[in-house]
C-alpha cells in the first residue's frame, strides 16, 4: 500500500507560507506589466526561467539534493519534455495576455488553470468530485461569465460619450468624425481584450498539462529536482529567442521590476511548496483562491499613488461580484475535495 505523505501539523507556519505565496501571485502581474513596458516577452521570459534556474541549483546543492544519474534515469523524459514545453507555453501565452489586457483580468481568468487541472485529474488519474465540488465549478463558471461580460462590455461603453457631441451644422462633420473615429478605437480594443483573454484560457490549459505531468513526475523526482530540470530546459528553449544584452540598457526601476519578477517565481513556489508540507493541500489551494482580490487591491493602491505607472482597472460592480464568485467557486472546489 502506497504511503500517504502527512502534514507537520504546524497549520500556523502552513498558513503563513500560503499567505506569502498569494501576495507573491497577486502582484506579479503588476510587475510583469510594468517590465513589459520596457522590455519584450521573451527576454523577460528567458530571465526568469534563467535566474530560477542558476538560484534553484545553488540551493540544491548546498543542501545536497541535486538529482542523481539514478533518479534520472528511473524518470520519464517523455514527461520531462511535456511539462517543460507546456510550461514554457503557459508563461509566454500568459505574458502575450497580459500585455493586452490587464493585471486583474489576467489573474482572475488565469483561475481556471487550476480548474482545468482538476478536470484533467478526473480523466487521467480517475479522481471524483463531491457534489459540492461540482456545485463550486458551476459558481465559478457563472463568475467566470459575469466578469467575462462586465469586461467586454466596458470596451463598448464609452462610445455613448461620444454620441452626445453637438451636432449644429458647423459641427457636424468633426461630431462625425469624431465618433467614426472612436468607433474604430473602442472596436479595436474590443478585439485586443479577446486576443488577450483568449491567449490566457490557453495558458491555463498549458499549465494544466503541465500540471498533470509534474504531478506523474513526483514518483520518481522530488518537486525541486522537477522544476530544476524544467528551469534549466525552458531556459534553453528561450535563449534563442531572448535579447540579454537589452537588460543592461534598463535604468534602475526597470531592472528592480526585472529582478523581483524572476526571483518572484522560485520563491513564490518554493512557499508553496513548504506551505503544503504543513497543511492540508486543500485548505491552501483555497487560500491560493483568493489571489485575485490581491490584484486587485494592488492595482488600486498603485493607480492611486502613481496614475502614470499602471491603468486603474474599469470595473463595475457586476464584474466586481463575478471576481468574487470565482474566488468563492475555487475555494468550494478545494475545501471540499474527498478524502481517500
Amino acid at each position: 500500500m502506497t504511503q500517504i505523505h502527512q502534514t507537520s501539523g504546524r497549520w500556523r507556519l502552513g498558513l503563513a507560507l500560503s499567505i506569502l505565496t498569494v501576495f507573491l501571485w497577486g502582484i506579479l502581474p503588476i510587475a510583469l506589466t510594468v517590465t513589459l513596458q520596457v522590455l519584450d516577452v521573451y527576454t523577460l521570459t528567458w530571465f526568469r526561467f534563467f535566474i530560477s534556474f542558476v538560484l534553484l541549483a545553488i540551493y540544491l546543492g548546498w543542501r545536497g539534493k541535486l538529482p542523481t544519474l539514478v533518479q534520472l534515469r528511473s524518470t520519464s523524459w517523455k514527461l520531462l519534455v511535456i511539462a517543460t514545453i507546456f510550461l514554457a507555453i503557459n508563461y509566454i501565452l500568459y505574458l502575450q495576455g497580459l500585455a493586452l489586457t490587464s493585471p486583474s483580468n489576467a489573474q482572475v481568468i488565469i483561475q481556471l488553470a487550476p480548474l482545468l487541472m482538476g478536470l484533467g485529474g478526473l480523466v487521467i488519474f480517475r479522481e471524483r468530485y463531491t457534489l459540492s465540488q461540482w456545485i463550486g465549478v458551476a459558481i465559478l463558471i457563472a463568475g467566470f461569465v459575469l466578469f467575462f461580460h462586465d469586461q467586454l462590455f466596458q470596451t463598448f461603453i464609452k462610445v455613448s460619450e461620444y454620441t452626445n457631441l453637438p451636432t449644429t451644422n458647423a459641427s457636424i462633420k468633426v461630431s462625425d468624425f469624431l465618433i467614426s473615429n472612436n468607433k474604430v478605437n473602442i472596436f479595436n480594443t474590443s478585439k485586443q481584450y479577446l486576443l488577450g483573454s483568449s491567449l490566457i484560457v490557453l495558458a491555463a490549459a498549458a499549465w494544466a498539462v503541465y500540471a498533470l505531468a509534474q504531478k506523474q513526475l513526483l514518483q520518481s523526482l522530488s518537486s525541486a529536482s522537477i522544476m530544476l530540470i524544467i528551469y534549466g530546459g525552458c531556459t534553453l528553449c528561450f535563449s534563442v529567442l531572448a535579447k540579454p544584452l537589452t537588460i543592461f540598457t534598463l535604468d534602475f526601476f526597470h531592472w528592480a521590476m526585472l529582478v523581483f519578477c524572476g526571483l518572484n517565481t522560485l520563491i513564490a513556489y518554493g512557499a508553496f511548496a513548504e506551505a503544503l508540507e504543513h497543511w492540508e493541500a486543500s485548505r491552501v489551494s483555497a487560500v491560493l483562491a483568493s489571489t485575485p482580490i490581491v490584484t486587485f487591491l494592488s492595482v488600486w493602491i498603485v493607480s492611486v499613488i502613481s496614475p502614470n505607472l499602471i491603468n486603474p482597472e474599469q470595473t463595475t460592480l457586476i464584474g466586481i461580484f463575478g471576481a468574487f464568485l470565482v474566488v468563492a467557486g475555487s475555494s468550494a472546489i478545494a475545501l471540499n475535495k474527498k478524502r481517500n
